[in-house]
């Protein structure tokens, strides 16, 4: 039944309940408070059991759920019942589990939902019934965009294709840059839309955090499409739809139901593969020719990744809650694939299964190797281990996009953090070989070498995407080199052969912490070079000034958490302390967008936020077997009436030059947002005009150009998102030109080049807008 439908239908039942309801509530609106603090702390922490790998630990949304506050909300949200949203909560959620919680639960979710919307709690808690609530009203818009007219005379047999996308990142070095310039400063204010591609009837549901990159292939684009990540081949000059894929998995699913990021490619001059990675942690080798997986890799076309992944203690595969969002990475003949597991906020167990790293044979689909990324035995690393906690320890895996020096068949790991994410008192030690990039032998699974950038992290500082493969030239000499963002607000900068760093990096003494049984590594590593490119810490010379009063109120706020430097411990909740407010967040800094770099001029160019968040920690939580776990809504941190609690920017985007490791530029990612512009606090205040938002906007260079969207501010964010897509001159900034994008940026752009035309894809959607991908090219 259509999404919409349901809705109808649920609608319909809601009024004729709320006709016969002997119960409807005096209250008109959600302002007038109908629901009881209590309440809606009940309801946190059913959220964070159940509901924050969906919808995020800001309730802004991931790639598996919309957002539950903010713009994004309310656009779709303003002016309904709050009974529907009950009854679509109460019938929906939790995605594998729905109708698992009682009445009242349900009831106390949508209550914590209200509160972290700025909504106010009142004395009557919020009645379990959807009729009753039907008569309490919550709060929607849209605007449709011009399509340019793009006529094509010839059949896509006859065309020339005169640049291909190979890889998520364009190539396997990550750099997100394209050597085609018809696109430039003379002609960019033409850009403008040739067609758009659209992904709302893939999937039983539509999806609107669409972030699939497409590839091109000879003269074919291939991406994936909705929660089943069905396989769609489009022609790139139309946008017509050529033929698609669909496994039907069932019951089976992994941690993230989306559409994922893309595809991985193998071809050779006699056949090409297209690499799917399911939702259910399947992958199948699609052969374009017969639009069907073909049969001879795995098991009747099929290799099951949950099966050998773990063999330290007795698990059913099946039960191992694990998958990827991100494309493989394809080295020769060998397909390298990562692995991602549920949020480690509050995980159930300290025992896991562990995100060992494995190499496929392309042709057969067979097991070649493993690489464990918490040792064992005899292996390299153990003694990082006290207490025989790499037993037990699991996570470690690699959810993010690998990279590959296919040349010296080399693939480059970035490892996540081990079980759990903000407490580590159950694996003692540095942990290798979690939070480091990893250098492998791609035709063995052999470490070449490797580096922690966080030692035992309780901050979930992942390292959030490959390395860009580079060759620099420092001091007169020639580097192969491998540049690795982070969360943190650092580039670490490697020979990528080697693992020499290309600057110093010191081991710095850090601030320790109080928490029982937690023991912290006493330095962590700080590169030399270049400077970090994000805050990082907190003190009060970063906090919002605006007005004298505004700041006043974010100094009262900090006296209600610990605070401090970068790396400042985790604390305990307790009356007088809210926990660790720390920055960058969870989120970063840089994330799963990456960066972007320019091989003629090394010049590398990072995306990336400022927000602020918490982190607290309570004892003996429930429903997991750890000594601490994160405390419900910790990690949400309010600024001074609802505004941010520190300075602009609150994005940005930031050039430096590789060559010398120095900051060339940066710059607000966006215009102050509305909220901020128009706040009641602010009235009479003079204010940047380019404050940012907090979102990373994707990045793409060209030959000629920078160009970044806004981003969708789907998942985290306390400001961000928007619909301008935005060309910039590389060498300083500047913007040169602007279009808005029919929805928000949900993914990263990439380019090709057909019979001398140059066109851009961008991945695009909302809250209420199901993804697209929306091809750009210059108006005749």
């Amino acid at each position: 039944m259509p999404f919409s439908s349901l809705v109808l239908r649920m609608l319909v039942m809601i009024l004729a309940l709320a006709v016969c309801s002997d119960h409807l509530l005096a209250k008109a609106s959600t302002r007038e408070g109908v629901y009881t603090a209590e309440q809606a702390q009940a309801g946190a922490t059913l959220y964070v059991n159940s509901c924050i790998e969906c919808h995020g630990a800001t309730l802004r949304g991931s790639e598996a759920g919309p957002a539950l506050t903010g713009a994004a909300f309310w656009d779709k949200w303003e002016g309904q019942a709050l009974g529907v949203l009950y009854q679509l909560t109460a019938s929906t959620m939790p995605v594998n589990d729905p109708d698992g919680f009682s009445a009242e639960e349900y009831a106390a979710v949508v209550a914590f939902m209200l509160q972290q919307n700025g909504l106010p709690a009142g004395s009557t808690a919020l009645v379990a019934s959807a009729a009753a609530l039907t008569p309490i009203t919550l709060q929607a818009s849209a605007e449709p965009v011009r399509v340019a007219s793009v006529a094509s005379g010839t059949s896509s047999s006859q065309r020339r294709v005169d640049a291909e996308w190979l890889s998520y990142h364009g190539t396997e070095a990550s750099l997100r840059y394209t050597p085609l310039g018809q696109i430039d400063r003379n002609n960019v204010e033409r850009l403008d839309v040739a067609w758009r591609w659209f992904s709302a009837n893939h999937g039983p549901q539509p999806e609107f955090n669409y972030q699939a990159t497409p590839l091109m292939v000879d003269g074919v684009l291939y991406t994936t499409a909705g929660r089943r990540r069905d396989v769609v081949a489009i022609d790139p000059v139309t946008g017509e739809t050529l033929w698609m894929y669909r496994l039907d998995e069932g019951a089976r699913r992994g941690p993230r139901v989306n559409s994922g990021r893309g595809l991985a490619l193998w071809r050779n001059e006699e056949a090409t593969r297209l690499i799917l990675i399911t939702p259910g942690y399947q992958m199948l080798a699609i052969d374009p020719e017969t639009q069907r997986p073909d049969p001879t890799f795995g098991v009747n076309g099929i290799v099951d990744l949950r099966l050998e992944l773990e063999e330290r203690f007795e698990i059913d595969p099946a039960s191992i809650a694990v998958g990827s969002t991100s494309p493989a990475m394809i080295v020769g003949d060998v397909i390298v694939v990562g692995a991602a597991f549920p949020s480690g906020a509050a995980p159930a167990s300290p025992q896991e299964a562990a995100g060992n790293i494995r190499g496929y044979d392309v042709h057969t689909g067979t097991l070649l190797w493993k690489f464990h990324t918490i040792p064992q035995g005899d292996e390299f690393g153990v003694e990082t281990w006290h207490n025989n906690s790499n037993a037990f320890t699991g996570s470690a895996g690699a959810w993010s996009t690998l990279s590959a020096d296919i040349e010296q068949g080399i693939v480059y790991v970035p490892v996540e953090a081990a079980t759990g994410d903000v407490y580590g008192g159950h694996r003692p030690g540095d942990n290798l070989f979690s939070q480091s990039l990893v250098a492998l032998d791609a035709r063995t699974g052999e470490r070449v070498w490797h580096y922690q950038m966080v030692h035992h992290d309780v901050w979930d500082y992942d390292p959030p995407t490959g390395p860009i493969l580079a060759d620099l030239v420092v001091e007169g000499r020639e580097i192969p080199a491998a540049i690795q963002v982070t969360k943190m607000g650092f580039v670490f900068t490697f020979n990528r052969l080697t693992g020499e760093p290309v600057w110093p990096i010191e081991e710095r003494a850090v601030p320790q912490g109080s928490v029982p049984g937690e023991r912290l590594s006493a330095t962590q590593p700080f590169p030399t070079r270049p400077a970090p490119f994000e805050m990082q810490g907190i003190s009060a010379d970063n906090l919002i000034d605006f007005t004298p009063e505004l700041r006043r109120n974010a100094l009262a706020l900090l006296k209600n958490y610990t605070w401090g430097p970068l790396y400042t411990a985790p604390s305990l909740v307790d009356e007088n302390n809210r926990g660790t407010l720390f920055m960058p967040g969870v989120g970063g800094g840089a994330n799963w967008q990456g960066a972007a770099f320019d091989p003629e001029t090394n010049i590398i160019y990072i995306p990336s936020t400022s927000l602020p968040m918490g982190i607290g920690l309570v004892k003996n939580p429930p429903n997991t077997a750890f000594d601490y776990a994160m405390a419900p809504d910790s990690f949400v941190v309010h600024g001074p009436d609802g505004l941010p609690l520190i300075k602009p920017p609150y994005g940005r985007i930031t050039a430096i030059d590789m060559n010398r490791g120095e900051h060339l530029w940066m710059m607000a990612n966006a215009a102050t947002p509305e909220e901020i512009r128009t706040h009641p606090r602010l009235r009479g205040v003079e204010i940047p005009e380019r404050t940012g938002h907090g979102e990373r906007g994707a990045l793409l260079v060209t030959k000629s150009l920078l160009f970044a969207g806004e981003g969708a501010a789907l998942y985290g964010g306390q400001t961000g998102g928007g619909r301008m897509f935005r060309a910039h001159d590389k060498l300083t900034g500047e913007i040169l030109a602007e279009l808005e994008l029919p929805a928000k940026q949900t993914g990263l752009p990439m380019s090709y080049a057909i019979d001398g035309i140059q066109y851009i894809v961008v991945p695009i959607g909302d809250t209420g807008h199901p993804g697209e991908l929306v091809a750009l090219r210059v108006r005749r």
